[in-house]
């Protein structure tokens, strides 16, 4: 799979395009005309600048308005041709896109644009160029690929060809059925943009809210397998227009790219007839059975803390590591661990980020197959120097800089606990609040990072995203999507924050970066865990009283279901499919929490109880500006 991207899709300067687009892997690069034209370099410098990096142009874009002029016009669009032919043999490339006529006074007929297609293509061929011809969805009078196809079929001419757009053929919702009968030979190169589905004008549409493949909602894989089905071989490239890469950084936003096409590419090989299309294997995405454990680092003061919180949820210490200052508090599949060493990564991460959950780990049926598809994907691989005889766990790094471990139960990695660990009985563990798994895990990233970490968890991981939804917050709008598999065995909420003064973006100003911002654990009964926390010392998140009266009119409730939420400040949702309640913690650091939750049926996140629930975490944090407790982030003071 030849791999290529447009200069338009990313963020920065010509040069800076180029060095991204490079170091992320692409063979190959469209030229958007207005980058060159702000370039001060000829288009020769262009083209020695792009040899330099060891990519190929594969298309100088766009020439608009050409096909079906009439005169004088017709004449102009012509010797605008040849202006282009120029540019394009300086550059060293033979190929231009001609995206069909919106001018209003272009004039119609499939005949007549073939001809001057035709034309176009005798004059190419003196010069060893060819000429793709593409179907705007807004076209004026060419918005479907088939009329296109048409058009080029008419023209009857080796040097004129189509060029296929994943946008303008599924905004359309165009039977991609009809790629399936177009010569591989007649598609010159293959343009692929995922996008949100949005009810908006279509130039609009696309022109601020296209994303990656795998980002949005189109049936993206699907056009690409009725192309492979073809036997195409030639370059699929990415043609992004959207706002907010235009404001990102140019190496992330091209690193997302060839993350995308490279997964893309990998679905559409083990579709069935994907004939002409060569990926370099590597595993399937990786199922994952659970989530192993997760890793906090804190110092001392900070341990006793977050042990005496874990304390009153029930968690009890069961065991410590052989030779680190890590312990591990359980209760049912959970595993929580503590780490307070003074070397090593999780130090570094305490020394920047503060307390914080900087590690996780997943179990999946192979980690070292989970680790090669990772790392085919440019996860960037993390290590540590481990003891001897101690288990070495394959590692990527996530979301924040953080941390995800791979565990399986098919090697020594599923016996981590009895090689790495010694079990310790814990004389003073409080009662068990009968919390059974982590039902999800909550991070809190910057908005601009949400598509970067929704495409690196459905690229490496068997799971599937949801709908964003809005998340209010008394100081703004926090975005949330979540990433989930079938089984339900992970679940990961994605908030993207896009001001500090929000719960969420408070969380990454103070803690100087992404990161978990809460962990939900799952239990059967939330009353009788409610009944086991206050037995043991909880302080639950208190909840407004008026947020009961309105629950018991919004859904009927029983004004005695009412009272005991109320007196439990457990809050309440409802869906289609069941029942949903939930109970926090107060905060723990810069805005950390703990949530509890019971599920009958239910299949969301309590999206609607979110408002409650951040006013009441805000009382706790302290005011932007007013000094934090005398405590050092350093363990070497």
């Amino acid at each position: 799979m030849k791999t290529s991207i447009a200069t338009v899709s990313i963020s920065g300067e010509l040069p800076e395009k180029l060095a991204a687009i490079a170091k992320a892997g692409f063979d190959g690069v469209e030229i958007f005309e207005n980058d060159f034209l702000a370039f001060d370099g000829s288009p020769a410098d262009v083209g020695r600048m792009v040899r330099d990096h060891g990519l190929e142009i594969t298309l100088f874009q766009p020439f608009r308005d050409f096909e079906g002029m009439p005169e004088p016009h017709r004449t102009r669009t012509f010797d605008r041709a040849e202006r282009k032919f120029d540019i394009m043999q300086q550059l060293g490339t033979d190929l231009v896109l001609i995206c069909s006529n919106v001018s209003p006074v272009s004039l119609g007929g499939i005949d007549r644009a073939a001809a001057d297609f035709h034309e176009l293509g005798e004059r190419a061929a003196k010069r060893g160029l060819r000429v793709g011809y593409e179907a705007l969805a807004w076209g004026r009078h060419i918005f479907d690929h088939r009329d296109a196809w048409e058009i080029v079929r008419r023209a009857d001419h080796a040097n004129i060809g189509l060029i296929l757009d994943s946008f303008h053929t599924l905004s359309r919702k165009i039977d991609i059925n009809s790629i399936r009968s177009i010569p591989k030979e007649k598609i010159f190169i293959v343009q692929l943009a995922d996008a949100p589905l949005i009810d908006m004008d279509l130039l609009y549409w696309s022109r601020h809210f296209r994303n990656m493949p795998g980002e949005g909602d189109l049936p993206v894989v699907a056009f690409t397998s009725a192309i492979a089905e073809t036997g195409y071989d030639g370059y699929f490239s990415l043609e992004i227009f959207n706002d907010q890469f235009r404001g990102g950084s140019a190496k992330a936003i091209a690193a997302d790219g060839h993350r995308s096409l490279i997964t893309l590419g990998d679905r559409v090989r083990r579709g069935p007839n994907a004939t002409g299309l060569t990926v370099a294997a590597m595993p399937d995405r990786a199922p994952v059975k659970g989530v192993g454990f997760v890793e906090f680092s804190v110092d001392e003061t900070d341990a006793a803390e977050l042990v005496a919180i874990l304390s009153t949820l029930g968690f009890h210490k069961t065991a410590q590591h052989r030779t680190k200052q890590v312990s591990v508090y359980q209760q049912g599949e959970i595993r929580l661990l503590i780490n307070t060493e003074r070397a090593g990564f999780a130090n570094a991460s305490y020394a920047v980020h503060g307390p914080s959950a900087y590690a996780t780990a997943l179990v999946v049926e192979d980690a070292a197959e989970s680790m090669a598809r990772a790392t085919a994907l440019g996860a960037e691989s993390f290590s540590q120097p481990v003891g001897s005889g101690e288990v070495d766990i394959p590692a990527i790094r996530g979301v924040g800089g953080g941390v995800i471990y791979l565990l399986d139960k098919k090697s020594d990695l599923g016996r981590i606990w009895d090689i790495d660990f010694l079990t310790v009985q814990d004389d003073e563990k409080s009662p068990s609040a009968h919390l059974r798994t982590i039902d999800h895990i909550a991070q809190t990233v910057a908005y601009e990072e949400m598509l970067t970490w929704l495409l690196f968890y459905t690229a490496i991981f068997q799971t599937q995203k949801t709908p964003m939804v809005d998340i209010i917050d008394p100081a703004g709008v926090v975005r949330s999507q979540v990433i989930e598999n079938a089984a339900g065995t992970l679940r990961i909420t994605l908030n993207g924050a896009e001001n500090r003064r929000t719960l969420a973006g408070h969380f990454i100003a103070e803690t100087f970066g992404s990161g978990i911002q809460h962990l939900a654990f799952s239990t059967d009964d939330i009353f009788a865990t409610a009944a086991a926390l206050k037995q043991n010392g909880f302080r639950p998140l208190h909840i407004s009283p008026n947020y009961y009266d309105d629950v018991e009119a919004r859904f009927g409730l029983d004004p005695e279901l009412s009272e005991r939420l109320k007196a439990e400040n457990i809050l309440y949702d409802r869906d289609e499919y069941g029942e949903f309640f939930q109970l926090y913690s107060g905060t723990y650091g810069e805005g950390f929490f703990f949530e509890i939750v019971e599920r009958r049926g239910y299949r969301g996140y309590g999206a609607a109880n979110a408002i409650f629930r951040i006013a009441a975490l805000k009382k706790q944090i302290r005011p932007d500006g007013m000094p934090a407790l005398a405590k050092t982030r350093s363990r070497s003071q």
